[in-house]
């Protein structure tokens, strides 16, 4: 269904396992840099009336799934850690090359969140399938449900604003990429990384 040309190793998860408190920090950022990018899109775009009103939605349901990782945080006596790089995003938007008209700006914009949706979705997917605690288990499925609908909403404005066409072939070949990106990933206990 994802499309993802390299599915996560199994074993990512017993990585996972032997840091929770990293994992939930992480997983908050994610979160808070979702909402970011559904600022970013309505400030970039604001013309694009159906785009804004989705991701209007989109802010209000991300910041709710950051408070949500937040109070498991809190639950288990931590505290929400320092940000840090996302290795993955870093690469992955190096692909397009930078300029264009504002619609091919806009189409590679969504074709990256939708993929980062994905990624996020199969790891959520694997986490609610792998992980031993159940009460974490059953939150990350929970959470996998909305990422799978995150990622098709971003990829049906792709070729809503684009041509279908070619922006399918984007989409193909920034899949190809992205799987060459994550062979190198899956070593640390963070969502993409």
């Amino acid at each position: 269904m994802l499309g993802l040309k390299l599915p996560t190793d199994p074993r990512w998860v017993n990585i996972v396992e032997k840091n929770i408190e990293e994992i939930l920090t992480d997983h908050a950022y994610c979160e808070q840099k979702a909402t970011s990018t559904a600022i970013s899109l309505i400030v970039s775009f604001p013309e694009y009336t159906e785009l804004v009103q989705e991701m209007t939605k989109l802010v209000k349901e991300e910041i709710s799934h950051f408070k949500m990782v937040h109070d498991k945080i809190i639950e288990r006596g931590w505290t929400l850690g320092r940000d840090r790089k996302d290795e993955y995003v870093i690469q992955l938007i190096t692909f397009f090359p930078k300029g264009g008209s504002r619609t091919t700006q806009l189409v590679h914009r969504l074709l990256y969140a939708a993929l980062i949706e994905a990624r996020s979705c199969e790891r959520f997917k694997l986490l609610s399938e792998e992980l031993n605690n159940q009460e974490l288990a059953k939150f990350y499925k929970d959470l996998m449900v909305s990422e799978a609908n995150h990622y098709t909403m971003f990829l049906n404005f792709a070729r809503q604003y684009g041509e279908r066409t070619e922006v399918d072939k984007k989409w193909q070949d920034l899949l190809v990429y992205e799987a060459d990106i994550m062979k190198s990933l899956s070593k640390k206990e963070t969502i993409h990384g």
